[in-house]
């Protein structure tokens, strides 16, 4: 399978299972937000909390360019750029591009 639609559903999938880990009950509800012609991908959280805060924000931002999997923000525990490498994606096709470019050379994954 092509590289850049094996990465684009497997991003897809991860996005779609961590939305489904919220409660049914749960005011706050996970949307995912597929972009696939310009491959930019997020799941933001919204809803009401206590019925007087409002919540609303991107947990996660992943995009893809030039076939590499570009993580633009992860506000989560369990970190997607360790979830991608379990699933196979290896970590030079992987940006932790919330880093400093200066920052990426001391990581295990791509500087870009």
């Amino acid at each position: 399978m092509d590289k850049l639609i094996l990465y684009r559903e497997l991003i897809q999938r991860l996005l779609t299972a961590r939305a489904k880990l919220r409660s049914g009950s749960d005011p706050i509800e996970s949307q995912t937000i597929f972009d696939t012609t310009k491959d930019h991908y997020q799941l933001v959280h919204v809803g009401w909390k206590d019925s007087s805060t409002r919540i609303y924000g991107c947990v996660l931002h992943i995009d893809i360019k030039d076939e590499k999997i570009w993580v633009q923000h992860d506000g989560t525990e369990d970190a997607i750029a360790d979830q991608l490498v379990s699933e196979g994606v290896p970590k030079q096709d992987i940006v932790i591009a919330y880093h400093a470019p200066h920052v990426r050379q001391y990581t295990e994954f791509s500087v870009g």
